[in-house]
């Protein structure tokens, strides 16, 4: 049985646009003993009204803080906290670009970035950015290539199906290689994730997700790696009050989880006073 890591996840869509408020939750969160933050990212929301339907739980109502910025300014207000995005949709954002952001964050934050990356849903998000919906999957595998080269070499020389970086490289370079995390639903991502991430973020129920797992591990035999060395996080929802999380915590282990976070959004809390508040008394009560 693997030590479990337990974070929170940041209130994206509840939390409002008071940076103070901002900065107190994820320095309380941190003071609490949470060690990762975990934030869900959205450039754009769309209209419902359209077809074909959009089957995702966000719409153009929903607020969404931009996760390398928000990264940027929780660098410098909390200091030891794990800062991941749970997930980054990489293939509607450009990959030198992801690259360059994600560097930085780990080098403003001291080394404390987690990448998780995701194709999302949203294909309307995907069309305003001009970018492909239809092969998304297919390009993230290649992005994820193309990012730990531009985070290890000073000069990158490559050519694949979508990306040409003609001897050009970043700087500053992170001190590491930053670790890429895959998030999502399907099959097709968790053989994705088997072949080439170092952990996988699961987003639904812990029935369902503890299944999934089984398949990850399968892929992962498939890929000749061990489980050992892969990440995996899940999710837990504060709402569901503190017997449950010590079974779902206690399940997670069993199952071979290293990471949790706490969900404190969509159970009815007035104000994003409420949500720290709620962070304060989840890690009492666990601790």
């Amino acid at each position: 049985m693997r030590d479990i890591k337990i974070g929170v996840v940041f209130p994206q869509t509840e939390i409002g646009n008071d940076p103070q408020i901002i900065r107190e939750f994820a320095q309380v969160a941190e003071g609490a003993g949470s060690t990762h933050l975990l934030a869900y990212d959205h450039v754009l929301g769309a209209h419902p009204d359209r077809e074909p339907r959009l089957w995702g739980p966000y719409t153009h109502e929903t607020a969404f803080h931009e996760p390398f910025v928000l990264f940027g300014y929780l660098a410098a207000v909390t200091s030891k906290m794990e800062i991941v995005t749970g997930v980054i949709i990489l293939p509607q954002r450009q990959t030198a670009l992801v690259a360059k952001q994600a560097a930085e964050i780990d080098i403003l934050s001291g080394g404390r970035l987690r990448l998780g990356v995701g194709t999302g849903w949203n294909y309307v998000e995907y069309d305003s950015l001009n970018e492909d919906f239809s092969n998304r999957g297919a390009r993230e595998e290649e992005q994820i290539e193309v990012l730990r080269k531009l985070w290890k070499d000073p000069v990158v020389d490559y050519t694949g199906k979508w990306h040409r970086i003609d001897r050009a490289g970043l700087l500053p370079l992170p001190d590491r290689e930053i670790p890429i995390w895959l998030g999502g639903f399907t099959e097709p991502a968790f053989r994705r994730a088997a072949k080439c991430a170092d952990g996988f973020i699961f987003g639904n129920s812990s029935d369902s997700a503890i299944q999934a797992l089984e398949s990850i591990k399968k892929h992962l035999e498939s890929n000749q790696r061990s489980l050992a060395d892969f990440g995996i996080e899940a999710m837990l929802d504060y709402g569901a009050g503190p017997e449950v999380w010590e079974q779902e915590i206690k399940a997670w282990q069993d199952a071979g989880a290293t990471h949790l976070s706490v969900r404190t959004m969509n159970i009815g809390l007035a104000n994003p006073v409420d949500h720290i508040k709620a962070i304060e008394d989840f890690f009492k009560v666990i601790r």
